[in-house]
C-alpha cells in the first residue's frame, strides 16, 4: 500500500532539505561513554567534557549535560544565521546576543526537548528586531533540524 498524498509531500520536503553527502562542508565528530553520566570528546580534542544530569534530574550536576551543549550550538549556530540575515538586509547588529534554552522533560513518549530562542539587538527596534529572528529562524541549520521536531519558539527584544 502507498503513503498518503501528505505522507509523500512529507517525505518530499524532508528530501529536498537533505543535503547530499558530497556537498557537505565540514562534520563534526563526538563520542560519549556512559551516556548522561560519563564524558563526551570530539574526535579533534577541542571538546573533551564530563557529562552528568543536572539536579533536577536526579544527577550529581558536576559536569554539563547534553541540554547544555545543545543549547550552546543552537545558541551560535542562530547567531550565525542572524548574521547572515542582517548582512543581507543590511542591518547593523552590533552587540545583539543570542540565548537558547534547552527545557527536558517526560512526554508521552518519554522524554522530549523544548526550545526558546531569545535574541537581544540593540541597534534595531523590536519590530525589526522580530523581523530579523523570524528570518533567521528560516535558515538557521538547527531551526531546519527541529522543524516538526519539537516546539521552538523565537522572540527578540
Amino acid at each position: 500500500m502507498g503513503a498518503s498524498p501528505a505522507g509523500n509531500r512529507y517525505q518530499e520536503e524532508k528530501l529536498f532539505m537533505a543535503i547530499q553527502q558530497s556537498d557537505v562542508k565540514y562534520t563534526a565528530v563526538a563520542t560519549a561513554e556512559n551516556g548522561r553520566d560519563g564524558r563526551v570528546a570530539t574526535d579533534d580534542g577541542q571538546l573533551d567534557v564530563v557529562v552528568n544530569p543536572p539536579k533536577e534530574m536526579g544527577g550529581n550536576g558536576a559536569g554539563t549535560n547534553p541540554e547544555q551543549l545543545f543549547a550552546a550550538g543552537y545558541a551560535a549556530c542562530f547567531q550565525g544565521a542572524l548574521g547572515v540575515v542582517a548582512r543581507n538586509e543590511k542591518v547593523d547588529i552590533t552587540g545583539s546576543l543570542v540565548t537558547a534554552e534547552v527545557g527536558i522533560g517526560q512526554n508521552d513518549e518519554g522524554f522530549g526537548i523544548i526550545v526558546a530562542i531569545k535574541a537581544t539587538i540593540p541597534t534595531v527596534d523590536a519590530a525589526k528586531a522580530q523581523e530579523l529572528v523570524d528570518k533567521a529562524h528560516q535558515v538557521c541549520p538547527y531551526s531546519k533540524a527541529t522543524r516538526g521536531n519539537i516546539e521552538v519558539t523565537v522572540s527578540a527584544a
